[in-house]
C-alpha cells in the first residue's frame, strides 16, 4: 500500500473537471462532494463519454429516445447543485473502450477546461461491489487517468488539438470514485438533500426505485463510519492521486 496522499486545499483550486462513463454516475458517487466545491466558488465541470442509452430497462423510454431524455435529465441534476458546463462525448453505452479516440477526447476537454482537480471513476475492479465496477466505468476510468498522464500536459501528445488552439496543461490533482481502498472521506451530511435532488432528476433511472434514498443513506452512512465521523453523518468517499 502506498502512503496516504492528502488532497490539496479547496482554496486552491478553481476548476474541477469530472469524467464519467454515464449520466448519473457522478450524482450517485461525488454530488454532495461537488455541491460543497460549488458553495465554495469552485467551478466544476462535466465531460460524459456516453448518453446512456443502455439505461432503460426499467423506464418504458425506447432506446431510440433514451438519449435525449438522459441529456436532459443530466442538465436537470447539474442544476440541482449548480453545474451547468456539461459535454456529452456521444460514445455508444455499454460499448466504452479505453480507445485512443477517448482519451483524445477527453485530453481535448481537459485543455479546454483547465482544471485544477479531476474527478474520475476507479479504472481497478472492485470486488466487493461489483455494481461499481461497469465496464464502461472502468474504461471511462482508465482513458480519463491515461489523459491526465501523459497526454495532456505533453506538447507532443495529438499535435492537431495544439494545432486547434488547446494549450498542454498538467492536473495537479485527481480523485478517484468508487475505489476499493478509498483514503479521503468528504462529509455530506448538510448538503445529503442536494444530492438526493440531483438523483430524482434522473427520473428514467431512479423513479422505479423506492429504496432509492433509504439506498443513498446506507452507503453515506457507511463512508462515514469508515472515516470515523460520528453518527448521524453521511460521507462520500475517494482515492487522492497525485500527478507529480
Amino acid at each position: 500500500m502506498g502512503e496516504k496522499m492528502e488532497p490539496i486545499a479547496d482554496s486552491e483550486i478553481k476548476k474541477v473537471l469530472v469524467v464519467i462513463a454515464h449520466p448519473d454516475d457522478s450524482d450517485f458517487g461525488a454530488s454532495g462532494t461537488i455541491a460543497t466545491w460549488i458553495n465554495q466558488g469552485i467551478h466544476v465541470s462535466y465531460c460524459i463519454c456516453t448518453n446512456g442509452d443502455q439505461g432503460g430497462e426499467e423506464s418504458g423510454i425506447s432506446v431510440e429516445e433514451m438519449p435525449q431524455v438522459r441529456q436532459r435529465e443530466q442538465r436537470a441534476a447539474g442544476a440541482a447543485i449548480g453545474v451547468t458546463d456539461i459535454t456529452f462525448l456521444n460514445y455508444r453505452d455499454g460499448w466504452l473502450e479505453p480507445t485512443i479516440g477517448l482519451r483524445k477526447d477527453i485530453v481535448r476537454a481537459i485543455r479546454i477546461t483547465q482544471p485544477d482537480r479531476m474527478v474520475i471513476q476507479s479504472p481497478e475492479r472492485n470486488w466487493d461491489r461489483i455494481g461499481a465496477s461497469h465496464p464502461d466505468h472502468l474504461a471511462a476510468g482508465e482513458s480519463a487517468i491515461q489523459a491526465v498522464y501523459p497526454d495532456a500536459r505533453n506538447p507532443f501528445a495529438f499535435p492537431d488539438l495544439m494545432d486547434a488552439g488547446h494549450q498542454p496543461w498538467r492536473v495537479k490533482e485527481v480523485w478517484v470514485m468508487s475505489h476499493a481502498q478509498p483514503d479521503h472521506f468528504v462529509d455530506i451530511t448538510d448538503v445529503f438533500h442536494h444530492k438526493m435532488a440531483a438523483l430524482h432528476s434522473h427520473v428514467s433511472q431512479t423513479a422505479h426505485n423506492k429504496e432509492l434514498e433509504n439506498m443513498v443513506l446506507s452507503w453515506g452512512e457507511r463512508n462515514a463510519r469508515l472515516a470515523g465521523l460520528p453518527e448521524g453523518h453521511l460521507a462520500e468517499a475517494f482515492k487522492i492521486v497525485n500527478t507529480n
